[in-house]
């Protein structure tokens, strides 16, 4: 199936301690339906110290459910993502404005 959400993109978050924080996807794994957004879902990690890095504790972005994301549109407000054949291109578009993503 092919992605709704992607790398770069700008998105939302619907449900969770970091509801309606915005934010851009660093990377996404789809076989565990899971994304990370930069700034949301922070978890301190302590890591030992080696002769590269100081250690200590460190925020960690963690990876957050696909399903608790929502795309925005160029409007700033939370949009479903649908597909479309535009020639013989399929491309992504946003359901509120109809507008290629």
């Amino acid at each position: 199936m092919a992605a709704k959400l992607k790398k770069g993109d700008t998105v939302v978050i619907l449900t969770g301690k970091d509801k309606g924080s915005k934010g851009e996807i660093s990377s996404v794994n789809p076989s565990a339906n899971k994304a990370i957004v930069e700034g949301a879902n922070m978890a301190i990690r302590h890591t030992k110290q080696s002769q590269t890095s100081q250690g200590g504790r460190l925020a960690k972005a963690m990876p957050i459910d696909l399903s608790n994301l929502s795309l925005l549109d160029k409007n700033g407000k939370a949009t479903r993502v649908g597909f479309r054949m535009e020639g013989d291109k399929k491309v992504r578009f946003a359901k509120t404005t109809g507008e290629a993503i």
